[in-house]
């Protein structure tokens, strides 16, 4: 997870995320060589005193100027376009997630085994343990299994939320009426942290996402217990 002073993206924990930091300095590499350009020929031009008092057009260096930026945008353009794609590509899911938003807290159901349902309120600060994350830690975790193909099915019961995990590169609105569908893979084990990206009422920072990624086989021992329940 992020911490204070952190300028950066968080440690990416699914490919879609990785593709996205990618994706993010690819871009930032391109903005540099502009930036750096334009500034050494506006600072190369600010002492030129010479002035052309017959210059009234120069079709060359429009046409120059016109196709450069277009060739840079299309190197832009396509892996972007690439990327929307795969972030929307729903591959054979192996597991089936169904959150929904409330006011103000989430509920999960893992639908694909015995209806195993339960609510995840944020952990208050006076029961938080030394070790907890304050305003992050919930009572009860999404438990995933990782390198598993995981669909979310995102709705909400009363107004806009929006589910969102930056680790793993993943954000979907949760509206009323409307069901939402995102698929993604952990590939890597640990608890990654998210909140509610869209402003939905009084306690709307107050409602945080907490996925804990653990092997198939423990998985698998986490369902069996809470379907015991």
């Amino acid at each position: 997870m992020a911490t204070w002073g952190h300028l950066g993206f968080q440690d990416s924990a699914s490919p879609l995320m990785e593709q996205l930091i990618f994706f993010h300095d690819h871009t930032m590499v391109v903005l540099i060589l502009i930036t750096t350009f334009v500034g050494y020929m506006m600072a190369a031009m600010f002492p030129n005193a010479f002035v052309n008092r017959f210059l009234l057009e120069n079709q060359t260096i429009e046409v120059i100027w016109t196709i450069l930026p277009a060739i840079i945008l299309i190197f832009i353009a396509l892996p972007s376009l690439r990327l929307l794609y795969l972030l929307d590509e729903v591959n054979n899911p192996s597991i089936t997630l169904k959150t929904i938003g409330h006011q103000w807290y989430w509920s999960y159901e893992y639908s694909d085994f015995l209806q195993v349902e339960f609510d995840s309120y944020m952990t208050p600060s006076n029961e938080l343990d030394l070790s907890g994350f304050r305003l992050l830690d919930v009572d009860n975790r999404t438990v995933l299994p990782m390198n598993t193909q995981v669909r979310m099915l995102v709705t909400a019961a009363d107004v806009i939320h929006s589910w969102t995990v930056p680790a793993l590169g993943v954000k979907a609105d949760a509206i009323p009426g409307r069901l939402n569908q995102i698929s993604f893979m952990v590939n890597r084990p640990g608890l990654f942290f998210g909140q509610c990206s869209e402003i939905c009422g009084a306690n709307h920072s107050f409602m945080p996402i907490v996925v804990e990624s653990v092997s198939v086989s423990a998985f698998l021992n986490w369902i069996s217990s809470s379907s015991d329940l």
